[in-house]
C-alpha cells in the first residue's frame, strides 16, 4: 500500500543556518536548488538511530554503501554499476573541482554548455584552467546542442575535459541516447574526456526517464567519469555525501588519487547512513515528491501563460527549477531579479550567472509547499507588472 507524504506541510527553516533562508523578513526566497520538504521518513529513522548511537569517530564504507548505489541505478535507470567502479566523494561540486585539477593542466580548456549550472565555472576557473563554451541553442520552445559548434570547440588541441550536465540544469533537458552518443563519439574522436554530472537524475518528470552517459556505448562509458549523489532528489546536500563511478581502471586510479590528495574521500558520520537508507527505501517518496514538484510546474507555467503574458516558462522534463524566458520584459534578467526582490521580496536566480545565453532569463525553484509556490507566483506577477510600469 502506497503511503501517503505530506507535502504540503510548511517547514520554517528561518534561524537554521539555511543559505536559502538567509534573507530578510519579509522574503521568499526561490533560487538556490535545495527543496523546503523534509527528507524521507525513511532517512530520518535511519539517521535518527545512528545520531542515538552517540559516537560520531571516522567512518568506513560498507558493502551496504556500494550495494544500494548498485541496485538503485539498475533497477530505476538500467545501468549496471560494478563495486570497483565506485568511489565515495563528499559531494558532486568538490569530485568536478579534484577531477579538474587531476586530469588537466593549467592553462588548458574545459568545456561547458551554458547556460549551465554556474559552479562549473568556479571549479574551472579556481583551478588556473580556461572556460570554453559550446552554448546551447534555443528556439523559443527548447533547447538543443549545437553539434557543429561542439565539434569545433572539442578538436581544438587545448581542450581536454567538458562538464555534461544530464539531465540539464538550469534548462531542464533531459539528453536523448543519440544526443549523448554523439556526445561521446566526438569527445572519443578528439581525445577530451568527460565529467558527467547526473546529479538531477532521479528528478524527472513522472513518465520520462533519463539515459545515464555511461550506458549508451562503449566509447561513452571508458571515457567519462561520472558525478552521482542522493543530495538533490532527497534533500540531503549537508549530509556531504556523493559517489563517482569511473568504469576504466586507469582513469579510476587518477580519480580516486585526486580525491584523496584532496581529501574529500571521507564520509562524516551521517553520509553513509543517509545515501543507503534512500537508496534502499525511498522510492516511494520520491515518486511522491516527483508527482508533487511537476504539479507545481504546471501550476506555474499555466499561471505565467494566463497571468504574465510579458514571460514564458520553458518546457521542462527534469529538475525541480523553472526556467523563465524574460526577454520579452527589454532589461537584463539581473536588473529585473534586483527589482523583483526589492518591490515583492521574492528572491529569484538571475539567468546571466550561468553563462551565454542566459542573461535574458530567471531561474525559480518550485520545491516547496503548494502555497508557497502559489505566493511566488503571485509576488512574480506584481513584480513583472511593476517593472512593466517603470519601463513605459
Amino acid at each position: 500500500m502506497r503511503q501517503n507524504y505530506d507535502f504540503d506541510k510548511e517547514v520554517c527553516r528561518r534561524n537554521t543556518n539555511s543559505l536559502k533562508w538567509e534573507a530578510g523578513e519579509n522574503e521568499l526566497p526561490m533560487w538556490v536548488a535545495d527543496m523546503d520538504f523534509q527528507t524521507a521518513p525513511e532517512i530520518l529513522s535511519a539517521i535518527r538511530k545512528r545520531a542515538e548511537h552517540g559516537v560520531f569517530g571516522y567512518t568506513v564504507i560498507p558493502d551496504a554503501w556500494y550495494e544500494a548505489y548498485s541496485r538503485w541505478w539498475k533497477t530505476r535507470h538500467g545501468l549496471n554499476i560494478w563495486k570497483e567502479w565506485l568511489v565515495f566523494c563528499t559531494g558532486v561540486v568538490p569530485a568536478i573541482s579534484s577531477i579538474v585539477r587531476k586530469l588537466t593542466t593549467p592553462a588548458e580548456k574545459v568545456l561547458v554548455q551554458p547556460p549551465v549550472y554556474n559552479i562549473f565555472y568556479n571549479s574551472i576557473i579556481n583551478n588556473g584552467r580556461q572556460v570554453l563554451e559550446s552554448p546551447l541553442c534555443y528556439d523559443g520552445r527548447s533547447y538543443q546542442i549545437d553539434f557543429h559548434d561542439l565539434e569545433k570547440k572539442l578538436s581544438d588541441p587545448q581542450t581536454t575535459l567538458m562538464i555534461l550536465c544530464n539531465p540539464h540544469n538550469p534548462v531542464g533537458r533531459i539528453w536523448d541516447r543519440q544526443e549523448l552518443e554523439k556526445i561521446g563519439e566526438l569527445c572519443r574522436k578528439y581525445h577530451v574526456r568527460v565529467i558527467s554530472d547526473e546529479i538531477h537524475c532521479d528528478l524527472t518528470a513522472p513518465g520520462c526517464s533519463y539515459t545515464p552517459f555511461a550506458s549508451v556505448s562503449e566509447k561513452c562509458r571508458s571515457n567519462s567519469i561520472t558525478c552521482l549523489a542522493p543530495t538533490k532528489a532527497f534533500n540531503l546536500a549537508g549530509l556531504q555525501t556523493a559517489a563517482v563511478v569511473v568504469p576504466d581502471e586507469n582513469l579510476r586510479h587518477k580519480v580516486w588519487r585526486g580525491l584523496n590528495t584532496d581529501e574529500v574521500g571521507e564520509p562524516n558520520a551521517f553520509a553513509v547512513e543517509g545515501a543507503i537508507a534512500a537508496f534502499t527505501k525511498g522510492d516511494g517518496w520520491l515518486d511522491a515528491l516527483r508527482e508533487y514538484v511537476f504539479e507545481n510546474k504546471r501550476l506555474a507555467e499555466r499561471f505565467i501563460q494566463k497571468e504574465i503574458p510579458f514571460i514564458q516558462a520553458v518546457p521542462s522534463q527534469a529538475t525541480y527549477l523553472l526556467w523563465l524566458d524574460c526577454r520579452g520584459l527589454a532589461v537584463p534578467a539581473k536588473q529585473a531579479a534586483e527589482l523583483i526582490r526589492a518591490k515583492t521580496g521574492l528572491y529569484l536566480s538571475s539567468g546571466g550567472q550561468y553563462g551565454s545565453g542566459g542573461e535574458g532569463f530567471l531561474r525559480m525553484n518550485v520545491a516547496c509547499p503548494r502555497h508557497i509556490m502559489e505566493e511566488g507566483l503571485q509576488r512574480l506577477k506584481r513584480g513583472v507588472f511593476l517593472l512593466r510600469e517603470n519601463m513605459l
